[in-house]
């Protein structure tokens, strides 16, 4: 009955938010391609790719997600050297990352509707040997059709917020029932397994392996070298002081504007770089940037750059680059994290052992910041006071935006090891 109702009221919901999924698709592109793959049609030559062998079809819903796939892949690939794997995301960024990233032996898609008629379909076509879910991707016809079918599903990196946590907890029935087919359920805290078992899992399934974000910071000397030369090509050289807003949202760039503003008196040489977490918000920045009256280049026309003077900011309006302009940075602030709720991933700053400032709204990654607050490896402030006096004293304080960097790279290190230990428990072909 419970599925009855599930598939009754999945459409119903799919179509009263399909105006929401158009206006977004429009608005960051890159969605009409493959479109059709999302109502389980694909091209010859990808049904035949995914028809030549059984495969390991692992999702993931988006950027930060894919990574951790990508890591998962490269992990169980090195422990099973024969396997292969289809690859599902949901978003039009995901997708691209993926597709710049994929082994040429495995295949990327994009994820099906969860309707019965098209998951059946997708089933039939990848015949995979497990599924590997990323996360918190329940999709209750996926997991319960691949279950009826004998198809292993699993679950890696699993995190559940409060606010998840209290609206699954009004559907337990439905989600007992599709928790239980799923061994096992790998989540980052004990905290969240807490919530799993309280939805319904069974305890038995549920294992504490923290998170796999620790294994999936990797450094780009290739792309560093690239911030690197950039960096001087504005005039930003060692003397200067690099404060860093990384994945910015929708206000927090004027902060950092009115923050640099504030400290530039006392700090001639502060330069900053603002990284925006989604490029197409560019115009939005380039407005809050010229109401400021900062100076600013466009990192997508760098090369048409030609000043004897060094401007105020440099705008990353580029994809992919965030993680290689934070090893150019001194002081990075994580943003999502002041104006609105969430927060972006601290870890890759981290690894580069910088001063790493985060607001009051890190729901996201409640076991990260677990780790790096009981070490003192990260300054989380309450609001925007709070960030301008943080950051002043430690655009002050040399060693002790260094002592921070130190501690964050140690955190880093010691939390490494999820990843193999994940493999090791999902176990092979």
């Amino acid at each position: 009955m419970l599925w009855i109702v599930y598939n009754l009221l999945f459409p119903i919901v799919f179509l009263c938010m399909l105006p929401k999924f158009i206006s977004r698709m429009l608005k960051r592109g890159g969605y009409g391609s493959h479109f059709e793959q999302r109502v389980g049609h694909f091209g010859h030559n990808t049904k035949a790719q995914l028809r030549e062998r059984r495969r390991v079809w692992v999702h993931a819903v988006s950027v930060g997600e894919i990574f951790i796939a990508l890591r998962f892949m490269k992990a169980y690939r090195e422990a099973h050297p024969e396997a292969c794997f289809a690859l599902s995301t949901t978003s039009s960024t995901g997708h691209a990352i993926g597709r710049k990233e994929i082994d040429p032996r495995d295949v990327l898609f994009y994820f099906p509707v969860d309707l019965p008629v098209i998951i059946k379909k997708v089933l039939r076509i990848i015949n995979p040997l497990q599924i590997v879910l990323v996360e918190g991707e329940f999709w209750p016809n996926l997991i319960r059709l691949a279950d009826d079918q004998g198809i292993p599903v699993s679950l890696i990196n699993g995190r559940m917020s409060k606010k998840s946590y209290k609206g699954y907890r009004l559907l337990k029935p439905l989600t007992a029932d599709v928790l239980r087919r799923i061994d096992p359920i790998c989540v980052q805290s004990r905290l969240d397994a807490e919530r799993m078992i309280g939805i319904g899992a069974p305890k038995q399934n549920v294992h504490v392996m923290g998170t796999v974000k620790f294994d999936v910071a990797e450094r780009d000397l290739a792309g560093e070298k690239v911030a690197q030369d950039t960096m001087r090509k504005l005039g930003v050289d060692d003397g200067c002081t690099v404060l860093l807003g990384g994945s910015t949202w929708p206000g927090e760039e004027a902060v950092l504007c009115e923050l640099y503003k504030k400290c530039k008196p006392a700090n001639p040489n502060l330069f900053l770089v603002i990284v925006p977490r989604h490029v197409e918000r560019a115009a939005d920045v380039v407005q809050a940037l010229e109401g400021q009256g900062l100076s600013f280049v466009r990192r997508s026309l760098l090369e048409s750059y030609q000043s004897p003077e060094r401007p105020d900011v440099l705008f990353v309006d580029t994809t992919g680059e965030l993680r290689n302009f934070y090893s150019v940075a001194d002081i990075i602030f994580v943003g999502k994290s002041l104006t609105e709720n969430g927060g972006q991933n601290p870890i890759e700053p981290a690894m580069y052992g910088k001063a790493v400032v985060v607001g009051p709204n890190m729901e996201n990654f409640p076991s990260v910041m677990e780790e790096f607050l009981k070490s003192g490896a990260i300054k989380q402030v309450d609001g925007v006071e709070t960030l301008n006096s943080t950051v002043d004293t430690l655009l002050l304080d040399p060693t002790a935006r260094e002592r921070l960097g130190r501690r964050a790279a140690q955190v880093v290190s010691e939390n490494r090891g999820v990843i193999e230990s994940t493999v090791g428990l999902l176990g092979g072909e």
